[in-house]
């Protein structure tokens, strides 16, 4: 039987969350008595195959975990989320990905990450999963992998005629390679100044600012800016402004993937960058409003 190819790639990292609630986060020096923590299967990579998923487009991941407890756990989530996960590799002599991440009592947070069998991913992966690759895709990348290894995929998807998504999360240098592959940018406030030196404060006049510099050198370019909005800026000269939906902030914790991945979701079924961008800015905003389950307590 041949399975039809999916229209969200995600290419990149899988971590085993440890998430942890205190009243606030330890500064240096400091142990801060905690009240409850839980575990999560995400990674940067896996949460947006998960929230693409959630939108019911045919959804799959290519990335690395190794033959441990962490790994098993996050291949078994992919398939009870509906990901196809065929091509997430079991690495030989590492340990999966894994992160820390303490919350403080409005919300925010602050993580640690362990990158291990994510930093194995390669051409050779790329080439396993070929048949993923089609003129309808749209893949999704992130700065939690090698860039060679997104280089690779990139390259993949655009000699298949689809189309890339970089959440550039973390922050850090993108070779050129990379960059003239890429269709849309996604970052958040802080990736944003890092990229661009223009401080957006959480600010939506700084956050256009950010994407208009960034829109120099990316066909489109989005910047969130918390509890503010987004902007986008394109190559074209097109922007706009999307003001944040008000809600009662639970936690921040994986906003920025579900957003990314509801706005791959909507890109794949051809919906217009400013519908898309309001679809991927009220899934975040549902997200950020949820209480999630943190089962042991202190």
């Amino acid at each position: 039987m041949t399975i039809a190819s999916p229209s969200v790639i995600v290419f990149g990292s899988l971590h085993y969350d440890i998430m942890v609630h205190g009243p606030s986060r330890p500064r240096k020096g400091e142990t801060v008595a905690g009240e409850s923590w839980h575990p999560k299967c995400g990674g940067k990579g896996g949460n947006q195959a998960v929230s693409a998923a959630k939108t019911g487009i045919r959804t799959a991941m290519i990335g690395a975990v190794a033959d441990d407890a962490f790994g098993r756990a996050l291949a078994e989530n992919l398939g009870r989320q509906g990901v196809d996960h065929r091509f997430v590799k079991v690495a030989d002599d590492v340990g999966s990905g894994m992160s820390v991440a303490i919350f403080d009592s409005e919300g925010d947070y602050g993580a640690v990450i362990v990158s291990g069998s994510n930093l194995f991913l390669g051409q050779s992966d790329v080439d396993r999963a070929a048949e993923l690759f089609s003129e309808q895709g749209v893949l999704v990348l992130q700065n939690e992998v090698p860039d060679l290894a997104n280089v690779a995929a990139a390259k993949a998807m655009k000699a298949a005629g689809g189309r890339v998504i970089l959440n550039a999360a973390p922050a850090r240098d993108l070779s050129r390679s990379l960059c003239e592959l890429v269709d849309v940018i996604v970052v958040n406030a802080i990736e944003a100044e890092q990229l661009t030196d223009v401080a957006v404060f959480d600010s939506l006049a700084g956050a256009l600012d950010a994407a208009r510099l960034l829109a120099q050198t990316y066909p489109a370019a989005v910047v969130t800016a918390g509890g503010e909005g987004l902007a986008c800026a394109t190559k074209s000269g097109k922007e706009f402004l999307i003001e944040a939906i008000k809600v009662r902030l639970v936690s921040t914790h994986g906003a920025g993937d579900e957003f990314t991945g509801v706005l791959a979701a909507e890109i794949a079924r051809g919906t217009g960058m400013e519908d898309a961008l309001r679809a991927a800015n009220h899934a975040a905003a549902v997200l950020v409003s949820t209480p999630r389950e943190t089962p042991f307590s202190s």
